[in-house]
C-alpha cells in the first residue's frame, strides 16, 4: 500500500508539487524511502533537491516550492506516476493526444467598441493554465499542446485582455507573429497569406519647440500599423483586417520603403542647409525623428513641404500657422437639378470664405497639394477629402459637375448647405424607401409556397429595385431559398402578359430551376434553351426561358438581338472576370431589368464586384480604370479604411445578404433538398451502353427463371448503374461524374460562408475523387472509411479544430454512433434507397448539441437509376423500408413493371 502522494497545489506564483502522506501533511523526510517504486523515488529526490537548493526570494516571502513551470523536467516523471493527485486526492489525468489552443475574439457585452480576447483549449475549455511550453492544465487534467518558442511563450497569457476595436490589427499582428500555432476565431474571418506591402510614408509634424526648432517624425504605416510599432516588437509582418471580404491577411512589410522617404527628406534638408550656409542644421535619430533648426525649418516648410505632400502623407499641419500654412476643411455649396442618369449642378467649394471650382481644386491639388488663398495663406486640404471629391464628382459641360445617383449615400456628409440638401431629397426618396420595405403590405404573387418572413422581405426588396429600374444581387447564404424568392419576383412580373424573362445559370442547375418553377409557380410557361434544345422559338412560346452561361457565350450573336423584360443571373460569380468572353457576352444582353443571385458575390478580389455591378447597374462605377483608382487599389494595396467604408455604403442598398445564423429563429431545425444534376456526355454514353445491356439481360433472365430466380442479376444491374452515376472513373479514369463539379462548387460556397460540411457516399473511389478535388481547391478535409481505426480521433479533430472544413465518409461508417454537430451542411453524394440509412447519416449533425439549422442536400443524377428509384419511392412507400437493407438489396417488393421502369430508356 502506497504511503506517499505527489499533490498538485497552487499559490500566487503558480502550480507546484508537494510530497504528502495520506492525511495531506507534507513530507520532507520519509522512513520508508526504500519501499517506493523507482519513479516515486525519482520524483521525491527531484522535489527535495529543488526545495533545498531554491534561492528565489522576494521582500515578503521565500518561494522554495517545486514549481512545475520552473522545472518542466518534472512533467515526464509525473506523467508516469499513479500517485500524482489534486488536493482532494483525485488522481491527475493526462490527455495523450495533442490539444489545440485557439484565440477567440468577441465584442464586449458591457463596453461598446471594445473587443475581448480569450484563449480556448480543445474548442471549449477556458481559464486553463499553461505548464511549461508544451502543456496546459485545468480541472484535474493535463493537456499536451504544440510547443511555442520559449521566447514568446510566457506572453501568450497577455492575449487574454480587452482592447479597443480600432487596435484589432495591432492585436492580431502581435498574436499571429509571436504564436505560430495559434488559431484565430474572429467572426468567421479566414486567415490568408498576402503579398509584400509597401508602407505608406508619412511626415508627421510633431511640434515647434521653445527655441522654434521643428520636430518632424518620418514613419511608414500599413493600414493603421506604424513601422515604429513593428520595429519595437521586432516583427516583419502585419495582420490586415479586410472587413469587405471577411478575411485577415498576414503580409510581410517592405522596410526599405521607409528608408527611401528618410533619404528623400535628408537630401532636401542637406541641399537647403548648404544654400543658407548652415552647419549641423538638423539631427535625425534611429527612430527617424528629425529636429530641424529654426532657419532651416523655415526653408524646408515654405519651399519643400508642400511639394512633398504630393508624394507623402503629411500629418499635423495645424501646428504650422506661423509659417502661413493652415489646414482647412472646405464646404460644398451650390445647386443641383435632375438629369437622366445623374444629378447635374453648379457646385463649388468654400474655403475660408473664398469660393473655388471643385474641378479646379482637384486639378490644383494633384499638381501642388495646396491652395493659395487671397491673403497668401497656403491652405492644406486633407488628402482623403480631395480623393473623395475626385471619386464623387465629374466634370460636365465645362462649368458644371455631375453626381451619380449611386453616390447619393456618400455625398451627405460633404454638403453642409441646407438648401442643397433639400434639393437632393427627391433623389433620396429611393434610399429612404429601401429602408421602409418591411412596412410594405401589398399582396404577394400567387406562388405555391408559404414564404418565411425573411423570404418575403427578400422578394419585396427585389421587387422594390425592379419597380425603380435598378439592379440588385440577392446574396443569401446557401440554402435560404434564393431561387424561390426569384421565382416569386418572376411571377409578379408576369402578372402582365407578354413579358419575357431569361434566367442564366450553370448547366448543373437547369433542371433544378425547371422543377422549382413547376412546383412553386406552375402557371408560368417555362422553356429551356440549352444543348439540343436550342430553338429560338422557345423565347416566344414561354414566359421564362432557362439557359446556361456557356450557351449565352456561344449564341450571343442570336441572343443579343432579343429584348427581355428581365434577366436573372444565378450563381452570378460566373461573370466575375470582367475580361472573360462569357462576361462580355452577358453584358450584351438587352433587358429592362437585371437581377443576380449568388451565395458568394466576391470570391477573390474586388474586380469581381465591379464585374457584377457592371451587369446590374452599368453606370455605377464608371470604367474599370476608375474603379481600380478609387477603390480596388487603395483597398487592396493600402487597406484604406475610408475607401472600404465608402464602397460598403455605396453597394449596401443593392446587395441583400442574410446568413443562416441571422434567420435561425425563422427556420425549422432541419431542411432537406434534392439537387438534380445532368450527366456529362461521356458519362451518359457509358451509362446508356450498360443500361441497354442490363435491360436485355435481365428481361431474358426473368423470362427464363422468373422474378424469384433473377434477383442476383437485378441486383448486379442496380449496383453497376448506380456506381456509374456516382463514380464513372471506376470504369474509365478520364470520365468524370457530373456530380463532382456541383459538389465542389457547393462545398466551396459553404466553406466561404463559414460552414462545416459532411459528405456521405457509398464508394471508396468517390471519396478518393472528392478528396483530390478538395486538395486542388486548398480546402482542408478529413476522410473516413470502414478501414479507419481511430474514428473518434478524427471526429474530435473535426469537432474542435476550425482548420478542417469538410469530413467525407461512407454512409455505413458515418451512419451511427458519431457526434458531428460542428457541421450544419450535409451532402448525400450517392444516396442509397433506404431512407432510414440516410436519416441516420444526417442525424450525425442534427442531434443534441446542434445550435444551428441543418441543411441536407441529396444529389440525384437526372435521367438515371437514381431519379427513377426516387420516383418509385414516392409512389410505393413500402419500398422505402423493404427495397434496401443495410448493404444489400431486397428485390422481392419489385414487380416486373418496376424493373421495366428502372432499366427502361
Amino acid at each position: 500500500m502506497n504511503n506517499i502522494y505527489f499533490m498538485l497545489k497552487e499559490d500566487e506564483k503558480g502550480l507546484y508539487v508537494s510530497p504528502v502522506c495520506k492525511n495531506g501533511e507534507e513530507l520532507l523526510e520519509i522512513d520508508f524511502y526504500q519501499q517506493l517504486d523507482k519513479n516515486s523515488k525519482n520524483i521525491f529526490d527531484f522535489i527535495k533537491e529543488i526545495k533545498e537548493d531554491s534561492f528565489f526570494v522576494d521582500w515578503d516571502k521565500d518561494y522554495t516550492e517545486a514549481y512545475i513551470n520552473e522545472n518542466p523536467e518534472m512533467i515526464e516523471l509525473l506523467k508516469e506516476s499513479s500517485f500524482f493527485v489534486d488536493e482532494k486526492f483525485n488522481r491527475i489525468e493526462w490527455k495523450r493526444e495533442e490539444s489545440k489552443i485557439a484565440l477567440s475574439i468577441k465584442e464586449s457585452e458591457e463596453k461598446e467598441g471594445v473587443l475581448k480576447g480569450e484563449l480556448i483549449l480543445d474548442g471549449k475549455l477556458k481559464n486553463f493554465k499553461f505548464i511549461g511550453d508544451s502543456y496546459a492544465y485545468t480541472a484535474g487534467k493535463f493537456y499536451k499542446i504544440r510547443p511555442e518558442s520559449s521566447d514568446n511563450f510566457y506572453a501568450i497569457s497577455d492575449l487574454e485582455s480587452e482592447f479597443p476595436k480600432s487596435d484589432l490589427e495591432k492585436y492580431l499582428t502581435l498574436a499571429l507573429a509571436k504564436f505560430d500555432n495559434l488559431e484565430i476565431d474572429y467572426q468567421e474571418y479566414r486567415i490568408e497569406k498576402g503579398e509584400k506591402r509597401d508602407p505608406i510614408s508619412q511626415i508627421v509634424i510633431e511640434k515647434i519647440s521653445q527655441d522654434n526648432s521643428l520636430y518632424v517624425k518620418l514613419e511608414g504605416i500599413v493600414s493603421n500599423i506604424t513601422h515604429e510599432f513593428l520595429q519595437s516588437h521586432k516583427m516583419d509582418e502585419v495582420a490586415i483586417v479586410n472587413d469587405l471580404e471577411q478575411k485577415i491577411v498576414m503580409s510581410p512589410v517592405n522596410r526599405e520603403k521607409l528608408l527611401e522617404t528618410a533619404e528623400d527628406v535628408v537630401k532636401v534638408l542637406a541641399k537647403h542647409q548648404k544654400n543658407i550656409g548652415l552647419k549641423n542644421g538638423f539631427y535625425i535619430d534611429e527612430s527617424n525623428l528629425l529636429i530641424i533648426q529654426e532657419k532651416l525649418a523655415k526653408e524646408f516648410i515654405t519651399k519643400e513641404l508642400l511639394q512633398l505632400a504630393s508624394r507623402y502623407k503629411v500629418v499635423g499641419t495645424d501646428k504650422l500657422r506661423k509659417y502661413n500654412i493652415k489646414a482647412v476643411k472646405p464646404k460644398v455649396l451650390g445647386t443641383f437639378k435632375h438629369s437622366i442618369d445623374f444629378l447635374e449642378g453648379d457646385l463649388y467649394l468654400e474655403i475660408e470664405g473664398e469660393k473655388f471650382s471643385i474641378m479646379d481644386i482637384i486639378s490644383t491639388y494633384k499638381k501642388d497639394s495646396y491652395v493659395v488663398l487671397s491673403d497668401g495663406t497656403n491652405a492644406l486640404i486633407n488628402k482623403k477629402y480631395i480623393e473623395k471629391l475626385e471619386r464623387l464628382f465629374r466634370e460636365n459641360d465645362g462649368k458644371k459637375v455631375k453626381l451619380s445617383f449611386f453616390d447619393l449615400p456618400l455625398v451627405d456628409e460633404l454638403i453642409e448647405d441646407k438648401v442643397l440638401s433639400e434639393q437632393l431629397n427627391k433623389s433620396k426618396e429611393f434610399y429612404i424607401g429601401i429602408n421602409n420595405i418591411k412596412v410594405l403590405k401589398d399582396p404577394l404573387p400567387p406562388v405555391k409556397a408559404n414564404l418565411r418572413e425573411y423570404q418575403e422581405y427578400g422578394y419585396r426588396w427585389l421587387n422594390y429595385l425592379l419597380e425603380n429600374r435598378i439592379g440588385g444581387c440577392l446574396a443569401d447564404d446557401m440554402g435560404l431559398g434564393k431561387t424561390l424568392q426569384a421565382i416569386t419576383l418572376i411571377t409578379k412580373l408576369h402578372k402582365e402578359s407578354g413579358k419575357r424573362s431569361l434566367v442564366v445559370m450553370p448547366k448543373s442547375l437547369i433542371y433544378n430551376w425547371e422543377n422549382e418553377i413547376h412546383k412553386f409557380s406552375p402557371g408560368l410557361k417555362c422553356g429551356i434553351y440549352y444543348g439540343n434544345l436550342r430553338n429560338v422559338e422557345v423565347f416566344n412560346e414561354n414566359d421564362v426561358t432557362l439557359t446556361t452561361y456557356g450557351t449565352v457565350r456561344n449564341d450571343i450573336e442570336t441572343l443579343k438581338e432579343l429584348d427581355f423584360d428581365m434577366v436573372i443571373l444565378d450563381e452570378s460569380q460566373n461573370i466575375k472576370n470582367i475580361n472573360a468572353q462569357t462576361t462580355k457576352a452577358i453584358m450584351l444582353l438587352n433587358t429592362k431589368h437585371r437581377m443576380a443571385l449568388s451565395g458568394t458575390p466576391i470570391e477573390n478580389n474586388l474586380s469581381e464586384l465591379y464585374s457584377l455591378f457592371r451587369f446590374l447597374n452599368p453606370s455605377m462605377f464608371g470604367t474599370i480604370e476608375e474603379f481600380n483608382t478609387f477603390y480596388a487599389t487603395p483597398i487592396q494595396r493600402d487597406n484604406d479604411k475610408e475607401a472600404i467604408a465608402e464602397l460598403k455604403k455605396k453597394i449596401y442598398p443593392f446587395i441583400l445578404r442574410r446568413v443562416k445564423k441571422d434567420v435561425l429563429k425563422d427556420l425549422p431545425d432541419k431542411i432537406e433538398k434534392t439537387m438534380f444534376i445532368e450527366m456529362t456526355a461521356e458519362q451518359k454514353k457509358i451509362y446508356e451502353e450498360r443500361r441497354a445491356y442490363y435491360y436485355k439481360m435481365v428481361h431474358e433472365q426473368i423470362k427464363e427463371k422468373g422474378m424469384g430466380g433473377s434477383q442476383f442479376y437485378i441486383l448486379q444491374a442496380l449496383n453497376e448503374l448506380r456506381q456509374i452515376t456516382s463514380c464513372p472513373e471506376v470504369k474509365n479514369e478520364t470520365i468524370l461524374s457530373g456530380k463532382r463539379e456541383v459538389l465542389i462548387n457547393n462545398i466551396t460556397d459553404a466553406v466561404q460562408n463559414g460552414h462545416k460540411v459532411l459528405v456521405f457516399t457509398n464508394y471508396i473511389k468517390s471519396i478518393e475523387s472528392i478528396c483530390k478535388d478538395l486538395e486542388k481547391h486548398g480546402i482542408p478535409y478529413l476522410s473516413m472509411t470502414g478501414a479507419t481505426k481511430d474514428r473518434q480521433g478524427l471526429v474530435d479533430k473535426f469537432q474542435k479544430e476550425k482548420k478542417y472544413k469538410v469530413f467525407i465518409m461512407t454512409l455505413k461508417t458515418g451512419g451511427v454512433g458519431l457526434n458531428l454537430t460542428a457541421a450544419d451542411t450535409i451532402f448525400i453524394y450517392d444516396p442509397w434507397w433506404n431512407k432510414t440509412v440516410e436519416n441516420q447519416a444526417v442525424d450525425r449533425a442534427y442531434r443534441l448539441g446542434q445550435d444551428r439549422t441543418v441543411f441536407a442536400y441529396k444529389l440525384i443524377m437526372k435521367d438515371s437509376i437514381e431519379e427513377k428509384i426516387l420516383k418509385l419511392q414516392e409512389s410505393k412507400s413500402q419500398l422505402l423500408d423493404s427495397l434496401i437493407s443495410d448493404d444489400g438489396v431486397s428485390v422481392k417488393s419489385l414487380t416486373e413493371k418496376d424493373i421495366e421502369f428502372i432499366l427502361g430508356s
